[in-house]
């Protein structure tokens, strides 16, 4: 097995990096956001309700999964080289999520829809949360 070797918080961030990122191609695919330059965007309700059950239901089997090929590697706390790691990764991904979310601010001010703000910012959401759990697997391969 390729990943027999990683630790459960390493294999946590690679299956939630994969999901996260079928969730936002599949949220890109969706909202097809060619048009947010005119300033045009779909109403949120739907698309929002997708993506939301389709990363809940998608963590908990990949969780539940993790924790089930060994329990007591999902139990045990995190170690301080695993802690600094995802501090890291956390407070970087934080300013990808801040730098996005002004971005859809400012896009605010020039378009002033609503609808245009949650996507650029619910997409804001969504890239940091694939850019943490690409530097957690990063800062644990380097060692913090």
């Amino acid at each position: 097995m390729p990943f027999s070797d990683l630790s459960f918080r390493e294999k946590s961030a690679w299956a939630m990096g994969a999901l996260f990122i079928a969730v936002t191609a599949f949220y890109l695919f969706d909202v097809q956001p060619i048009s947010w330059r005119e300033g045009l965007a779909p109403p949120v309700d739907r698309h929002f309700m997708k993506i939301m059950i389709a990363t809940i239901v998608g963590s908990i089997i990949i969780q539940s999964l993790l924790a089930s090929r060994n329990p007591k590697e999902a139990d045990t706390p995190a170690d301080e080289r695993e802690r600094l790691a995802l501090a890291r990764a956390g407070n970087l991904s934080g300013i990808i999520l801040g730098f996005g979310s002004v971005a859809a601010l400012m896009n605010y001010l020039v378009h002033a829809n609503g609808d245009l703000l949650f996507h650029g910012i619910l997409l804001s959401l969504l890239v940091s949360t694939i850019a943490e759990s690409a530097l957690q697997i990063y800062f644990f391969r380097r060692g913090a």
